[in-house]
């Protein structure tokens, strides 16, 4: 991955000066687009979307924040951000952007309902007020130090379109207007979307004069639209279909490690666990799960480097933490997480499981190349040790309606299931929030806290982290919240996806830490 973001700018305006040639770049996704709301997250709408409605804050490849809409900002006092705008920004219609846009949008974003929304993001701001036309200053409940990073989230709509827009609206059109360097023109459900270049872009005019997302979710399939030059780039390039493409005199390959990690998620929750049962075939009680040296012993079965390479044939790194390297909240000082069969079996013993117990784990069997394949493998592994393990892969839509929960007195209904997650800021904090930190919902804390995790001093250490305006105490109270979650194996790290696209030699690409596949990265050679 590019880490320099001079370097990154350097090559995409030289390229930008190059002949574009045909000024139509057709993209195969294989994951489908379902709606033009920016507001309502879901990540292949979000891939499209960025290029269409822009935040106050972009990110670099790393997805870190970098000036955006806001040319700048700085801390005025424990619960006040400034932000200066870019002078002469316009939406795809002509209006003028302005401070009362950003109000609307932060709000709307806020007060969104739904599966998946970007609430959690701005779940500390308080207000927005105009200092003039372009100064805006965001009021938060307390110290706020991520704001900046939590901003890219949240897309900027107009707001005179989209107050009480429906879904139709966005996906028709009218109230799918930004100030991004792309204007929504077609969606056909299932298909296609189409982008066309905004003509009063207030950065560099792309030299695609037209986008075409075309949605092929077969691998095979949209590895061959490729090779017969159907289209100009595919997305998500499954690792058994690199040498295809590498060996293709017309086309080549990128990959990349994603911030997307594959975790074991722990049903620690619960006094009985469903899916773990005891000689008898009952659920024991209490739950071995709860247990850390149980959890310990889980994560040591695991040959993460066999994983990496054998089951996901080279598609993957083995994973010890939240965040991949690169990424904020990503400690270097952490080592490798054991693999250590004879330990397992000790800590298992020393939990009082000396024989084990039976677990059945769910994964996802059509989310990703290799994902039964890995499921399949972690059992035996599991089994190896002596927990005597049962493998289902269902199909993903099926897995996240089982393993998804509602309200405050509902949990999933599995023990131990495998699936890959990341933040769209990429920060080990937010993740961590997501995903272990205790759920409570009127603090939009532990969304995706399947497991129903719970610690109180994992809470406190990211309580601290989101509130320290000293970078290097909260790099610190980072480092620390990231160890006492390894520590406990409040979720089990297993390995860091790679990202792969595909595309016709004449092409290049700027890989992201998002799997993103954005036409603004993507540039004809010269």
């Amino acid at each position: 991955m590019i880490r320099s973001i001079r370097a990154m700018a350097l090559l995409l305006g030289a390229l930008a000066a190059a002949p574009a040639g045909a000024q139509t770049l057709r993209i195969g996704m294989k994951a489908a687009v379902d709606g033009s709301d920016p507001h309502q997250s879901y990540s292949p709408n979000r891939n499209v979307q960025m290029q269409v409605y822009e935040s106050l804050t972009f990110q670099n490849s790393f997805l870190q924040p970098e000036p955006g809409l806001a040319e700048s900002w700085r801390v005025v006092d424990d619960n006040t951000w400034e932000f200066k705008l870019r002078p002469n920004v316009r939406f795809h219609d002509g209006s003028p952007l302005t401070v009362e846009d950003i109000a609307f949008s932060i709000e709307r974003a806020r007060n969104a309902t739904g599966l998946r929304t970007y609430g959690p993001a701005v779940r500390a701001v308080t207000g927005v007020e105009k200092v003039n036309d372009t100064t805006l200053l965001i009021r938060t409940s307390g110290p706020t130090p991520l704001l900046p990073a939590y901003l890219t989230s949240i897309m900027i709509v107009r707001a005179a379109l989209a107050e009480g827009a429906t879904e139709e609206d966005f996906n028709g059109g009218r109230a799918a207007v930004g100030t991004g360097p792309y204007r929504w023109v077609r969606f056909n459900q299932g298909a296609d979307v189409t982008l066309e270049r905004a003509p009063n872009y207030w950065g560099t005019p792309e030299p695609w004069e037209r986008v075409v997302y075309r949605f092929i979710p077969v691998d095979s399939a949209r590895i061959a639209a490729l090779l017969a030059a159907d289209v100009d780039v595919v997305d998500a390039v499954p690792p058994g279909l690199y040498a295809r493409v590498r060996s293709d005199a017309r086309s080549r390959l990128v990959t990349d490690t994603a911030a997307f990690n594959n975790y074991a998620y722990i049903d620690s929750g619960r006094e009985v666990s469903t899916f773990v049962t005891g000689p008898d075939g009952q659920p024991l009680n209490p739950n071995p799960l709860r247990d850390v040296r149980v959890r310990q012993a889980l994560s040591m079965a695991l040959n993460r480097a066999a994983l990496s390479e054998r089951a996901m044939e080279g598609g993957a790194v083995p994973s010890n933490q939240i965040a991949p390297p690169g990424f904020n909240g990503h400690d270097p000082s952490l080592p490798p997480l054991a693999y250590d069969p004879a330990r397992a079996r000790a800590l298992l013993a020393e939990a009082g499981y000396p024989q084990g117990f039976g677990l059945t784990i769910h994964c996802t069997s059509n989310r990703f190349a290799g994902d039964a394949r890995v499921c399949q493998a972690v059992g035996q592994m599991l089994t190896a040790i002596g927990i005597r393990t049962e493998v289902e892969a269902i199909p993903t839509a099926i897995f996240f309606r089982r393993g998804a929960f509602g309200g405050p007195n509902r949990t999933p209904e599995f023990s131990v299931s495998l699936s890959m997650f990341a933040t769209t800021t990429g920060m080990a904090t937010e993740g961590m929030t997501s995903i272990i930190r205790t759920y409570d919902p009127q603090r939009a804390h532990g969304a995706s806290n399947r497991g129903r995790y719970s610690d109180s001093v994992l809470d406190g250490l990211l309580t601290q982290a989101e509130t320290q305006l000293d970078d290097a105490q909260r790099q610190a109270t980072t480092f620390a919240a990231v160890r006492r979650a390894m520590d406990q194996m409040a979720i089990i790290p297993i390995f860091f996806v790679q990202s792969a696209w595909g595309m016709s030699r004449n092409i290049t690409l700027v890989p992201r830490g998002d799997q993103y596949t954005m036409a603004t990265g993507i540039r004809r050679t010269p």
